[in-house]
């Protein structure tokens, strides 16, 4: 199964959790990694080259730091122009259907506050529901999230296992 993962991280270099991540997964020789901020410094996409890459992998794996409840800005705006009608979905779409997708993230603030009554009001899986939602529309099977939760209070040893926790679940 060839995979494709879409790293959109604004400042990746000073990002331990998924700067990590991302070295794990350039060793898998079945993953091709994209970083969206590298390739789009100027935030001008590449539509067709984004399609392209999109039809020629089986799994698809967005990742990113989970930021105010959503994505990091170019991630939207990748969705908005890549994903379009005619292509990956309406009656002439359908590019994606099929194939898998998983959503992979990384969030700052431990676990306990992704819960009701928690800090954060709701769960990590009801703050993703535009993402399942987009994935029902172009007819993606959704795979179970990849969180890391407490990101920015790691220790070595614990980036370290979830990297290569991360990166099973990733080619598994």
């Amino acid at each position: 199964m060839s995979t494709l993962v879409i790293v959109v991280h604004p400042d990746l270099a000073e990002s331990r959790i998924n700067k990590r991540w991302m070295q794990e997964l350039k060793k898998q020789s079945s993953v091709t990694v994209h970083n969206l901020y590298e390739v789009y410094p100027d935030e001008q996409i590449n539509v067709a080259h984004e399609q392209k890459l999109l039809e020629q992998h089986d799994r698809i794996v967005l990742q990113f730091p989970f930021y105010w409840y959503s994505s990091p800005p170019l991630l939207k705006k990748w969705l908005d122009k890549v994903l379009t009608y005619g292509w990956a979905y309406g009656s002439e779409g359908g590019k994606l259907q099929g194939k898998e997708l998983l959503i992979a993230l990384s969030a700052a603030s431990v676990e306990e506050n992704y819960q009701h009554g928690g800090r954060n009001r709701y769960t990590i899986e009801e703050l993703l529901r535009p993402f399942e939602a987009t994935g029902h529309m172009i007819g993606v099977k959704l795979l179970p999230y990849f969180v890391q939760y407490g990101a920015a209070t790691l220790t070595d040893e614990q980036l370290e296992q979830s990297a290569l926790k991360y990166a099973q679940a990733v080619i598994s």
